[in-house]
């Protein structure tokens, strides 16, 4: 995933596409239009910036005999694979031209890489670069996931005249919900993101040494206290924006308030968002649609089987084709817009396949909620729960995580959670066999009564699936992180709503719903250390008793009635 191959073209000079990326251009182009040109490749060009620094680019040049529509790319991972066939070969041979830009930084570009600080203004000033060069036709589009969507919607903070559309894939504009969902610390996915920051653009071997080390070490790091500096050893050396992050893990604090993107969604032009029901910024990614819906803008929803990476390596035709059509109907007006709704989803099954869906919106304007109260005798029934149920989280042996949203393609989406709920720490609720299969689309969420023997802790709660030979399978899930800040009512009860993001699910008949609730996931997040301390700093570990009150306890689940 960074720049394997270097073919030491000197800048300014256009010369045929390196070998990997004419293979694997002609690997994902399968399913896909035939190419409508060949492409050459300028590489180093030199981008100027106001504080007279330069940032890097390739450009893709499709031989077409005249200016073409612009894609433009921003990454801080390097602009050689996958980028370079991805976005470069693949898009470039249907007559874009792609502008591949090192960020701030990154992969030779000036300045210093500070993640989401200065996006907007550098993607604003190549945008005033790009109006001198006499190959742009004046017609503009963005595309790129993770990372590479949030370079877009800092470009959308002012979207300039020439922006006519944006493919944003598996990203958000506020990172600070990927680094604290919940209000806990994201570990692996942050740890494993900036393994990435800090590697990618270096080239293939550093990459590959990065995440060799970071596999090597992370069974220690995550059970390091302090956080700080333990987490080094991931890496072998301190990263300064690593342990700012962690010094601020509150989501008002203003030093998040630079590192917001803070798109202007009433000027957005057409956005295709992707994201994936296993991917770690899901929530934001649904979060984006709802408000681009509600300003009247112009937007198309896809959402797969996938996490953050694995649908670009299984469905590339559906990505890729999605992003063409896309590009077509809104930048250069020569076709239709994918899909005949605004909604396309996969809806998932125990044992199936499942199947794509097209919805008029998102959440399905149709689904009704449906309520499950969970009992004390670990029953799930449509009666309010009685009498009280406890637990006790110790973080010297936190809850661990199986299965659900990763960054990388290890052990992502349903796992077999039998020994998870085995565990004194885990509390599981079931429904009853269900007599004809039930669609659950949409947003999920368990509202609960609780207290802790500290106000510090943690709540986790997993929607599963239980198959007809009782093999409980996570579906979706959520954490919230309680600190004694929220209002209480009698006898030192919380009243919370653990919003355990959203799916899109076909029970089938014959299986149960189960909902599981309990003290964290980790290391997916940070354990929780039961006291008052600092995340980064933190080294006494308190365990925490967690009592629920069942009179209060409402699982809601949106239900699509046959």
């Amino acid at each position: 995933m960074a720049q394997d191959v270097k073919e030491g073209l000197p800048e300014g000079r256009a010369a045929k596409l390196p070998r990997h990326v004419r293979f694997f251009t002609r690997q994902s182009r399968k399913g896909l239009p035939a190419p409508a040109c060949i492409v050459k490749l300028e590489r180093g060009i030199r981008i100027p910036m106001p504080d007279g620094t330069y940032q890097v680019a390739d450009r893709y040049i499709p031989q077409v005999g005249e200016p073409c529509p612009t894609l433009l790319v921003r990454t801080p991972y390097g602009r050689g694979f996958p980028y370079d066939f991805m976005y470069g070969g693949l898009f470039a041979e249907q007559g874009y031209c792609v502008l591949l830009q090192s960020t701030r930084g990154t992969g030779g570009s000036g300045g210093t890489c500070e993640p989401f600080t200065d996006e907007a203004a550098d993607a604003h000033a190549t945008i005033a670069w790009l109006r001198e060069q006499p190959w742009f036709n004046g017609s503009l589009a963005t595309i790129g996931a993770s990372y590479l969507g949030f370079t877009q919607w800092a470009l959308a903070n002012d979207p300039p005249p020439e922006l006519k559309a944006m493919v944003v894939q598996v990203s958000a504009d506020d990172f600070y919900g990927f680094i604290y969902p919940g209000g806990g610390f994201a570990m692996e996915a942050t740890l494993t993101g900036v393994a990435a920051m800090l590697s990618q653009d270096k080239g293939f071997r550093a990459f590959m040494g990065a995440v060799l080390r970071l596999m090597l070490t992370y069974r220690k790091v995550e059970r390091t206290v302090p956080l700080v500096p333990g987490y080094q050893l991931a890496f072998g050396k301190r990263v300064g924006y690593l342990e700012n992050w962690l010094a601020h893990p509150a989501a008002g604090d203003p030093y998040w308030a630079p590192r917001r993107a803070d798109p202007d969604i009433e000027s957005a032009p057409p956005v295709h968002l992707l994201g994936g029901w296993y991917d770690v910024v899901i929530d934001q990614t649904l979060d984006s649609y709802r408000r681009l819906r509600e300003a009247g803008r112009t937007v198309r929803l896809v959402v797969g089987p996938w996490n953050h990476t694995s649908g670009f390596n299984k469905a590339m035709p559906i990505i890729a084709g999605e992003a063409l059509a896309w590009l077509q109907a809104y930048l250069t007006g020569s076709g239709e817009a994918p899909g005949p709704t605004t909604v396309r989803v996969h809806v998932g099954e125990i044992g199936g396949k499942g199947q794509w869906r097209d919805l008029a919106d998102w959440p399905p304007p149709d689904a009704v909620v449906q309520p499950w109260h969970l009992n004390a005798d670990g029953t799930l029934t449509d009666a309010p729960g009685e009498g009280a149920s406890s637990f006790r989280y110790d973080p010297a042996d936190p809850t661990p995580s199986v299965g659900g949203p990763r960054m990388d393609s290890n052990g992502f989406g349903p796992k077999d959670n039998g020994k998870l709920e085995a565990r004194d720490d885990v509390l599981a609720f079931s429904g009853p066999v269900l007599g004809e299969p039930q669609e659950v689309i949409g947003q999920v969420s368990l509202r609960l009564r609780i207290r802790g023997s500290s106000p510090n802790f943690d709540v986790f709660a997993r929607l599963c699936d239980v198959d007809a030979k009782g093999t409980s399978w996570n579906i979706c899930d959520g954490l919230l992180r309680l600190d004694g800040t929220r209002p209480t009512v009698a006898d030192g009860w919380t009243e919370i709503e653990v919003p355990m993001s959203a799916t899109a699910h076909r029970f089938a008949a014959g299986h149960r719903l189960r909902v599981q609730v309990s003290g964290g996931a980790h290391p997916r997040w940070a354990r929780n250390t039961g006291t008052a301390e600092q995340i980064a700093t933190a080294t006494a570990l308190l365990p925490v008793d967690i009592e629920i009150n069942h009179c209060e306890s409402l699982l809601s689940l949106p239900v699509l009635l046959p």
